[in-house]
């Protein structure tokens, strides 16, 4: 018996996104990394900070705007509870009906995935759901992902999908995730939710995957009247391009 080969550090680098053996000036890792990292930073602290722009969505259809309780962005990232909570404006625009879910795209905490995922993952998805009664588009600003359940409740939709930008990393600050809830309402727990999570452009879960695993839950969810822990992804969709095959995966709902 041999032992098998060691395994490159190059070979390893290409296999993950994480930060491993960086360079070395003297006893430190390299002016070059260290200037790399701060870039990752200063990105993700953008990300958090800026603002939701609907026009930069390019959405097919007109939308309704909204905003949470929290007046600007640095008391959203100081006070979640406001940011769970629709304003008395955001309420009054939202006309109640007989739908069976409403999209939601929300800024969450980096504005950037959501105008540069959610119209993306919505053009796949809302062919999937042609006897679905679909209620108006609804943006979402300083909102987190427990403000899907008073929207749904005020337009009268029996299921809620929040299209969210999640806590930027230092690898990547546009990432967005998808909750999913059945028969939402205000006091919702997470456990009563589907998330599909990292969907990015930068080795993250595709659009098309993200909306295929979607419409299986959805579909799903409707079939049998609930979703959160009970609902696992039975799915294997398989995505062939790039010459990298990717596998959507819904996992149970976590705080963004």
């Amino acid at each position: 018996m041999t032992d098998d080969p060691p395994v490159s550090w190059q070979s390893l680098r290409a296999r993950t996104s994480a930060r491993i053996r960086l360079a070395r000036a003297g006893n430190t890792i390299s002016g070059a990394a260290v200037r790399e990292f701060q870039f990752a930073h200063v990105r993700a602290r953008h990300a958090v900070s800026a603002t939701l722009d609907a026009r930069r969505l390019n959405l097919p259809q007109p939308c309704i705007e909204v905003e949470s309780q929290a007046a600007d962005r640095a008391e959203y990232v100081r006070r979640p509870d406001l940011g769970r909570q629709l304003s008395a404006a955001g309420r009054e625009r939202l006309p109640h009906g007989q739908y069976d879910v409403v999209f939601v795209i929300a800024d969450g905490l980096s504005a950037m995935a959501a105008e540069r995922q959610g119209a993306a993952v919505l053009a796949v998805v809302r062919p999937l759901l042609a006897d679905w009664r679909i209620a108006p588009l609804v943006v979402a600003h300083r909102a987190r992902v427990a403000l899907g359940d008073e929207i749904a409740t005020c337009l009268g939709a029996r299921c809620v999908v929040m299209m969210i930008g999640e806590r930027p990393g230092l690898r990547c600050a546009e990432s967005m995730s998808l909750y999913m809830t059945w028969n939402p309402h205000v006091g919702m727990r997470d456990s009563g939710r589907n998330c599909i999570s990292n969907i990015h452009g930068h080795g993250g879960l595709s659009a098309m995957a993200a909306a295929n695993s979607l419409a299986w839950l959805l579909k799903t969810a409707r079939m049998r009247g609930y979703s959160g822990v009970n609902l696992k992804d039975e799915t294997c969709i398989i995505e062939h391009g790039a010459g990298q095959d990717q596998k959507a995966v819904a996992t149970d709902g976590r705080e963004e």
